[in-house]
């Protein structure tokens, strides 16, 4: 069982996938968004490489837990994965996580050229394990 966890934004989408037996989460790139096709093909080249059976979409909401215009957006973006790619979509609640990939980076000292590389790929990183850890409860 492998899963695929994106955080998607405007320029960006952070990935990750699980490990085989879907315990931990490693970050593996970041996609420079070029468009909706070109984001699908680069999605499905991945999925078709880790063999993914699972998309979690990064489903930012308010502190309140509503959803406003970015995560509407999200939905949207979920949607059209969902039309153009065969694979089961779950929507995970993201809140707070590209605050943690940043503290983490922080932490471990990298410089903001670093950090502003990397930090929707740690971001994706933290929504599956985020998802990964729900499942073994």
């Amino acid at each position: 069982m492998r899963v695929l966890g994106l955080d998607v934004g405007e320029k960006t989408i952070g990935v990750a996938v699980s490990d085989p037996l879907g315990f931990t989460a490693q970050g593996i790139k970041t996609i420079n968004r070029k468009g909706k096709k070109n984001d699908i093909e680069e999605l499905r080249q991945i999925c078709n490489e880790y063999t993914v059976d699972t998309i979690v979409i990064g489903l930012p909401k308010n502190m309140n837990g509503t959803i406003g215009p970015t995560g509407e957006k999200i939905i949207n973006f979920s949607e059209f994965v969902k039309e153009n790619i065969d694979i089961p979509i779950k929507l995970w609640d993201e809140r707070l996580t590209t605050v943690a990939a940043h503290k983490a980076m922080l932490e471990a000292d990298l410089s903001r050229a670093k950090r502003k590389k990397i930090v929707d790929k740690v971001a994706a990183t933290y929504i599956l394990q985020g998802y990964l850890d729900s499942l073994s409860k």
